[in-house]
């Protein structure tokens, strides 16, 4: 039986930095249903299923316990037990042993959704790997050192998320990282291209707005391209976009939902203040301030980690919510919305950062409803961040271009 799409990282709160519970607490759709899964790291026979779950949006969670209902009702029809959850799915990590690789592993390994976890790096992944080992969740932990292992590592995987690469520092703009980041980028997809061309692909190694890309030809050339399941994580944007608006305007957090277009560096990041719900109103001060701190967030967090790293945590908290999402709309969730950079046709850039609809083939459909009645700000920034992203995908297609890909 396929694992139910249950509101995943199930017992995680909005409410500041709250930690994962491990009290169970049952969770009614009119009636009870309950089930066999893991709230925080106890299993339990009933999951809380709360609105205020961190990793879906208010209206994604209402959608899902009607799913979830109806999930439940069918299973009770031909069982005295209910609806028992299944973990399904093999994520593999590529980069597993670094900063946002580590934190990362633990959230993924807290999903019930997940059976497998394949933890790959170059060094340093074994004690990760036997660390996570320990936790009483239901995924097998295994791990893979060097590039003679990254096959094995891949074989199998519905989703594989890309961390990999050189961190930023001080003074060192996303673009500083390219050339280093670019060769190991491509040299993980061409694996990926040649062990499990089906799954899903999340690229975190930043810029993302060269290393997506990248991808894409690399997979091009090897014939196994599709564009649904080739995505950029840009996430964390909406992650801050969220929670600096909230904070700004003293909103309930769980109610907020700010979309994030364009790209994920620095002023081709744009959120759309203008479409924030709940409704609200923003001075033009304070969107131009909003805007600004958004798209330089990451900036903050290195400056403020003086020279010891960048924004690893919330970006492992950002991918870990993508991979959930990606997860539940493999699981037949159909009501599955993300901000990520894809191919893309809303404008006349080929990859774009927009919200998508996520289904079981990948990338459902794009939501154009976004890029209509935009503020005059926003319809003059957009202009504005087109020619640097423009610049940044041609950089990155030919980076690959002047590269050959092993056949």
């Amino acid at each position: 039986m396929a694992a139910p799409s249950t509101a995943t990282f199930l017992s995680f709160r909005s409410r500041g930095n709250a930690l994962p519970q491990t009290r169970p607490s049952a969770v009614r759709f009119g009636s009870r249903y309950s089930l066999v899964s893991f709230s925080g790291l106890k299993e339990v026979t009933s999951v809380n299923c709360e609105t205020e779950s961190s990793f879906i949006g208010k209206e994604s969670s209402t959608a899902l316990r009607g799913s979830f209902a109806l999930k439940a009702r069918k299973a009770n029809r031909g069982s005295r037990y209910g609806l028992q959850l299944v973990a399904s799915y093999k994520v593999a990590i590529l980069g597993a042993a670094g900063g946002i690789g580590q934190p990362l592993a633990l959230l993924i390994k807290m999903s019930p959704l997940v059976s497998a976890l394949n933890l790959y790096d170059i060094a340093n992944v074994k004690g990760v790997a036997a660390d996570l080992s320990h936790c009483n969740t239901p995924s097998q932990v295994l791990d893979f050192t060097g590039a003679s292992e990254l096959g094995d590592c891949l074989k199998g995987a519905n989703v594989v998320v890309i961390p990999a690469g050189v961190p930023r520092k001080p003074g060192m703009t996303r673009d500083d990282l390219f050339n280093i980041n670019a060769n190991i980028v491509m040299t993980l997809v061409e694996a990926v291209a040649d062990n499990c061309p089906d799954a899903f692909i999340h690229i975190i190694s930043n810029p993302v707005n060269s290393t997506v890309p990248i991808a894409a030809e690399v997979l091009k050339q090897k014939g196994v391209y599709n564009p649904k399941k080739l995505f950029g994580v840009t996430t964390l944007d909406v992650v801050r976009a969220n929670t600096f608006v909230a904070q700004k305007k003293n909103l309930k957090l769980i109610d907020v939902d700010v979309p994030v277009i364009g790209g994920h560096a620095g002023i081709t990041i744009l959120p759309l203040l203008s479409k924030t719900k709940p409704t609200v109103s923003f001075t033009d001060e304070e969107v131009e301030q909003l805007t600004v701190r958004i798209q330089n967030a990451g900036t903050e967090v290195v400056e403020a980690k003086a020279g010891a790293g960048s924004a690893t945590l919330s970006m492992a908290y950002a991918a870990a919510r993508f991979v959930e999402s990606s997860l539940r709309a493999l699981d037949g969730d159909g009501d599955v919305y993300e901000c990520s950079f894809v191919q893309s046709d809303l404008t006349n850039l080929p990859f774009f950062a927009s919200r998508i609809k996520l289904g079981r083939n990948g990338v459902e459909a794009l939501i154009p409803s976004d890029l209509i009645g935009l503020s005059e700000y926003e319809d003059k920034t957009l202009e504005a961040l087109k020619p640097e992203l423009k610049a940044s995908i041609e950089k990155g297609i030919a980076f690959v271009q002047k590269q050959p890909v092993t056949a």
